[in-house]
């Protein structure tokens, strides 16, 4: 399995995530507590990136209709949205954040 490094440490902040487009997936990467994440960027209610919602507390609420996420897992905490997120497993070298892109949970 393959690592892809999709930005630095430092694009990510705690309240702003990266989004990222690799291989045709839109990709939210997160940081808490000073941990890396990385899921599905894109709501299954209805296309929104959810890098674009509201950060708080290890969730994402989607901008659009606010289903609610946790981060570290993907699971869907609130509807409209029906289904859990793909989480990306993410690891840290140097200063790049790679993701693993050809495993999804």
């Amino acid at each position: 399995m393959s690592w892809e490094t999709v930005c630095k440490k430092n694009d990510i902040q705690e309240d702003f995530p990266y989004s990222a487009k690799v291989d045709g997936k839109e990709i939210g990467v997160y940081c808490i507590d000073g941990e890396y994440y990385a899921l599905e960027d894109v709501c299954p209610h209805a296309y929104a990136l959810l890098s674009q919602g509201f950060v708080e507390d290890g969730q994402v609420e989607c901008p659009l209709h606010e289903a609610v996420f946790d981060i570290k897992t993907g699971q869907c905490l609130r509807e409209p949205a029906d289904r859990d997120l793909h989480v990306y497993p993410v690891r840290i070298i140097e200063d790049d954040v790679q993701l693993q892109l050809n495993s999804e949970a």
